[in-house]
């Protein structure tokens, strides 16, 4: 995939740049695989704002995503690669030969025609899925299983791949993204090759409207806002925050201050993406 540039006919498109989608094959999604969300806008069951900055933006429908892959030994062959608004990687559509139809994440390589199929004996293929214990040690995967039988949860975004590092026992060692090296039990299963749509990180929105067709609504600075909306409002002119470090508007520390809370798994992580505790 290659990322195209506007021609600056105005301020906002000078910087844009977006996808060209070459590697689009078809261009409407599979009618069966398609669900109809109710959006929330951020806010809870009382209808008060949990999440800010969230609201408005283009109307998209959820396109189910196969992440158990639990069709063991049976081929799919890839009839299109489709682009999924809710995602920043691309789908790609299976027609497996008992007639049943499922969307995957489309990794780097797989192509229209090329057969797929997940269970203990696949090949060590892109788009094949299998348990850790029987894909080789070195090999860069994506959809990777924590539980067995859940469904991928790790590596599912454009551009992402983790590498089996090790393995020993019932786990393997896994290299994340993020440089953690973590402890995955070895019956799970993960999908070979890197997840596609390699240019994502490369675009750039150019102006406030595309943020807003995202269904992201404007942030406001903490140092604009008056004393009583924030801690770090107030003063005349511009001010530093004015306290030992920043924080959120009710005054619960940011930035920097670590805000793990799952302390169960820590036994899991051999290496942290960071040198410093969490």
């Amino acid at each position: 995939m290659a990322v195209k540039k506007y021609k600056p006919t105005t301020p906002g498109q000078r910087g844009m740049t977006g996808y060209s989608f070459d590697e689009i094959t078809k261009s409407t999604p599979e009618r069966s695989l398609l669900i109809a969300p109710r959006r929330h806008g951020g806010r809870n069951v009382h209808g008060r704002v949990t999440v800010r900055h969230r609201g408005g933006g283009q109307r998209r429908l959820i396109r189910v995503v196969d992440f158990k892959r639990e069709k063991h030994g049976i081929p799919a062959k890839v009839a299109a690669i489709e682009y999924d608004p809710n995602r920043t990687a691309r789908l790609a559509l299976l027609h497996y030969v008992d007639g049943e139809k499922r969307y995957i994440v489309a990794p780097v390589g797989l192509k229209v025609g090329d057969m797929v199929v997940s269970g203990p004996q696949a090949e060590i293929r892109p788009g094949n899925s299998l348990p850790l214990a029987s894909i080789p040690v070195g090999t860069m995967v994506h959809n990777i299983e924590l539980t067995a039988g859940k469904g991928a949860q790790m590596v599912r975004s454009a551009g992402g791949a983790a590498q089996l590092l090790a393995k020993e026992g019932e786990y393997a060692q896994m290299r994340l993204p993020s440089g953690e090296v973590r402890l995955v039990c070895q019956v799970c299963y993960a999908t070979i090759g890197q997840v596609g749509n390699l240019e994502h990180s490369h675009v750039k929105l150019g102006k406030a409207g595309r943020k807003r067709h995202l269904g992201i609504r404007p942030t406001v600075r903490g140092t604009a806002m008056s004393p009583r909306d924030h801690p770090h409002g107030g003063g005349e002119g511009r001010q530093p925050v004015g306290m030992p470090g920043p924080k959120s508007p009710w005054g619960k520390p940011t930035r920097g201050y670590k805000t793990r809370l799952n302390k169960r798994t820590n036994k899991f992580i051999v290496r942290r993406r960071s040198k410093s505790k969490r």
